[in-house]
């Protein structure tokens, strides 16, 4: 796992990338990446089979920093 830029995060979804948001649903709902799906952090392990193995992820959350 490696942290990214922004015009990678655009790269990266311009290719067809997952882009994972880690928060609550209704965090999600409130505001979102345009095609991003939501796996909360605590069932992420659970639920990765959802993800296309061959596709990169980005997974993102909130940062106050």
């Amino acid at each position: 796992m490696r942290e990214i830029d922004r015009d990678e995060v655009r790269r990266l979804m311009d290719d067809g990338a997952h882009i994972v948001e880690t928060l609550g649903r209704e965090q999600w709902e409130e505001e979102h990446l345009p095609g991003a799906i939501s796996i909360p952090l605590r069932r992420l392990e659970d639920e990765h089979e959802q993800l296309d193995p061959s596709k990169p992820v980005v997974v993102y959350c909130w940062d106050s920093a």
